[in-house]
């Protein structure tokens, strides 16, 4: 059945047949294909799809059919949102607009006084027909002197930037983000869905208390986190359906933010988290416990301690693939005299394998979303320009306080709602094409208030009637009219050669 695309409604099934756009944001629910993103992330290279995978509104399906989900209709695609920050970015203001705006105030009534002098001394000395001499340049300077082009300077640059940025899979919500981020000194990234691929796997559990086996320890974890949506918790609750594991309910739950999550399970008190978690529910750690979970921790592994009552019983080790981009990504941004740093909120020993694996400038460990706050203004104390790239919830503040915050486009809606960019694949190579994007669009910026300010510098003395007493050449309002034109031409031309420029 063929229904209009306002009529779908979530939870709809819909089939998509090979070649069509895909009509809203979803999943896939039957069937596999290879999807053309292009449009949304910039990828030219087709994706493969199978039953789970998130599919987006106005990508195209490759040549075969399936079935999905509706998830997001409406003004909550993920088009509909590129597009409103698409509209709003184009209409927002860039600092440098100040600039033009501050000599436009300086140059209109600079420019009027310029027209009243020239017919003054065209009134006193043009001789037989003095007063019409006068009237026709005082004109001609008004005309060609107008600041059109000086208005169009900054915006035209922009709007076409922030088009070019859109085809490249990177979101920029206003024209300030844009200039800030060719000024930035340092770039702070998150972990978990940024550096890495924010698809944890569990590698094993581990119960070191006598007469709690592994199992047990498994499914104290998964019934502890089958409340909580982060990403760990759903890698063990996936490795517990595949070996399965029965859920039992849980009460009391509740998930403290960079900590871990806690709850009661038949009558026995849980926590499931990091050892800052453990500190706080003073939690008794054994050598034998602490000395296994470090050499796990050396190997990059993140590991959460189980805890029953005031004792620690096991853990859960979990990997989280390095996105093969990321050691590329963040070599660029060192390349160009950038300092990258990583703040995490996993351990010492995580963090320290994963900064030696991508040979990061440095990472700060076991970070709250507070700490990295924190962190973040007293770098920014310090006169460093600061950008901060994260995909969590827990990133969010961070992400608002940075001179300019990059958000993943595969985390949450509060750190994109955060973020003044988003780069819609997720991928750190997004962040070196982005200060490429911005200092092409400042540069032409420049070149176009060049362009706006040289034909009026040339044009206002000409215009003036400066050539007659050499030449005897005035110039005419007609064509003091056509060489205005010029410079708003000229400014037009310089801003669209943006969309030929190659982001690496």
């Amino acid at each position: 059945q063929i229904v209009a695309i306002d009529s779908i409604q979530k939870g709809d099934l819909l089939r998509v047949k090979p070649g069509e756009k895909i009509p809203v944001d979803g999943s896939i629910k039957e069937g596999e294909s290879t999807i053309d993103e292009s449009m949304i992330s910039g990828e030219p290279i087709p994706v493969d799809k199978t039953a789970g995978d998130k599919v987006s509104s106005g990508t195209i399906n490759g040549n075969r059919t399936f079935v999905m989900v509706a998830e997001k209709v409406g003004s909550e695609t993920l088009l509909s949102h590129i597009i409103e920050m698409v509209n709003s970015a184009s209409r927002s203001k860039a600092p440098i607009q100040n600039l033009a705006d501050k000599i436009s105030g300086y140059f209109v009534p600079v420019v009027v006084g310029i027209s009243v002098i020239t017919f003054i001394v065209w009134a006193i000395s043009g001789g037989v027909h003095a007063y019409i001499y006068a009237l026709v340049n005082a004109i001609a300077v008004l005309i060609i002197a107008c600041p059109c082009a000086l208005g169009l300077a900054t915006p035209m640059s922009v709007m076409v930037g922030v088009g070019k940025g859109a085809q490249s899979g990177i979101l920029i919500r206003n024209a300030e983000s844009l200039e800030k981020m060719n000024s930035i000194d340092i770039v702070i990234i998150d972990k978990t869905g940024t550096v890495t691929e924010g698809k944890p796997s569990v590698e094993k559990v581990i119960s070191i208390t006598p007469g709690i086996s592994d199992k047990d320890v498994l499914l104290k974890i998964i019934s502890l986190n089958s409340s909580s949506e982060h990403p760990l918790a759903q890698a063990t609750i996936r490795y517990g359906a595949d070996k399965n594991i029965e859920v039992l309910p849980v009460t009391d739950f509740e998930a403290i933010t960079g900590k871990g999550v806690t709850g009661i399970l038949e009558g026995k008190k849980l926590a499931l988290g990091n050892e800052k978690l453990m500190e706080e529910i003073k939690a008794i750690i054994s050598i034998e416990l602490k000395e296994q979970i470090i050499s796990e921790q050396k190997l990059g592994k993140t590991v959460s301690y189980l805890s029953e009552g005031n004792t620690a019983i096991g853990f859960v080790v979990i990997s989280d693939k390095i996105k093969e981009s990321s050691k590329e990504a963040i070599h660029n941004l060192q390349k160009e005299g950038l300092k990258v740093i990583m703040f995490t909120g996993d351990n010492e020993e995580t963090a320290r394998a994963v900064s030696n694996t991508l040979n990061l400038d440095g990472y700060r460990a076991q970070m709250l979303p507070g700490d990295k706050l924190a962190e973040i203004k007293r770098l920014q104390a310090e006169g460093k320009k600061v950008a901060m790239a994260g995909d969590g919830i827990n990133d969010a503040p961070a992400l608002a306080q940075a001179d300019i915050g990059i958000a993943m486009g595969t985390g949450t809606d509060v750190a994109i709602e955060s973020a003044g960019i988003t780069l819609v694949k997720g991928d750190l190579k997004g962040i070196a094409k982005a200060r490429l994007l911005s200092q092409k669009v400042m540069k032409n910026i420049k070149e176009n208030l060049f362009f706006a300010l040289g034909y009026n510098t040339l044009g206002i003395p000409l215009a003036a009637g400066v050539l007659y007493p050499f030449f005897g050449i005035l110039l005419s309002p007609m064509i003091a009219a056509l060489a205005m034109s010029f410079s708003s031409v000229s400014v037009i031309s310089n801003s669209l050669r943006l969309k030929s420029v190659k982001l690496l």
